[in-house]
């Protein structure tokens, strides 16, 4: 996939900015969020009224509101100009590892407490949907611990962290997930839901990956406690390389992720991962066709 190389001023000017966001979420015209018609025309002040009209706004031939492309969006009810937004979206889809709120903070000079949230808001859209079609042919299953320093047996179970389960498609996609407990119960409930049966899976030895081949096609494993890594094309190396980039980013960037927002900051991992093949643009725009219905409020984020 090819995209144009992004018009500098979206990130400096308002009117280029939202004009930007409307070619992308409008690719056919003006939609309206309330009752979805595409009958809508944008309001503009007359030659002689005294009442100026705000910039971006349209009205529904049909149901009569009015709205702006901001409706429905990650960037309804905020009051950060556009440009920022698609300068934070831009850096977040960029950096390799993410970056931290107070990195935006400070780049977009706005307070710390709005850089944070938005930065929380560009996640949610780079949620992925749920799909219908499951990964397939061969799978790496693994799992790994986010948190604090202190480990328990193997590094599996240990206090203060959070258990993270990851499925890698070879070659493709990327499905990562923060659940309670890793047991043999919650791992094969996990793949069954999201891997074809005739699929391949790897993993390591792990007990609770044990009876896998009586599901699914088949289940190789490798032994990482006999310094066994590879054994011809089995391993779990592109699961292991994923996980390495999320602690890295964890650790290096963001410091510290607490169990209750864990969710987001794989969301915005995953994304990045499952886009890495194209450019920098057009991961930008794929997150940015994404920010359509999914509102997210600073009340419901911290339930």
């Amino acid at each position: 996939m090819k995209t144009k190389k992004l018009n500098k001023r979206i990130f400096t000017d308002e009117d280029t900015a939202r004009e930007y966001l409307e070619r992308l979420c409008w690719p056919n015209g003006a939609v309206c969020p309330h009752c979805q018609s595409t009958e809508a025309y944008k309001l503009q002040a007359k030659a002689d009224s005294k009442s100026p009209v705000r910039k971006g706004v349209w009205k529904c031939k049909v149901c009569r509101k009015q709205f702006t492309v901001t409706v429905n969006t990650i960037f309804e009810g905020s009051h950060i100009p556009i440009y920022q937004w698609l300068s934070a979206i831009q850096f977040l889809c960029a950096s390799k590892k993410g970056m931290s709120a107070h990195q935006l903070h400070r780049m977009l000079k706005i307070t710390y407490k709005s850089a944070w949230f938005m930065a929380h808001r560009i996640r949610y859209a780079m949620k992925q949907q749920p799909l219908a079609e499951k990964l397939h042919g061969i799978i790496e299953a693994d799992e790994t611990y986010i948190g604090g320093k202190a480990r328990g047996k193997r590094g599996r179970g240990a206090a203060n962290k959070t258990p993270v389960v990851a499925l890698i498609q070879r070659g493709g996609a990327i499905r990562s997930f923060k659940t309670l407990r890793v047991t043999t119960k919650n791992l094969r409930e996990i793949i069954r839901q999201n891997v074809d049966k005739q699929s391949i899976i790897m993993t390591d030895e792990f007990t609770a990956y044990r009876g896998l081949n009586e599901e699914f096609a088949s289940h190789q494993t490798v032994n990482h406690k006999d310094k066994e890594y590879v054994r011809g094309n089995v391993h779990v190396n592109s699961a292991e390389g994923y996980f390495s980039l999320l602690k890295r980013g964890i650790v290096g960037v963001y410091h510290h992720v607490s169990s209750q927002h864990l969710d987001r900051y794989l969301d915005e991992f995953n994304f990045r991962y499952n886009s890495r093949k194209i450019e920098d643009d057009l991961r930008m725009v794929l997150a940015i066709e994404n920010v359509e219905g999914k509102r997210l409020t600073y009340k419901v984020h911290n339930n």
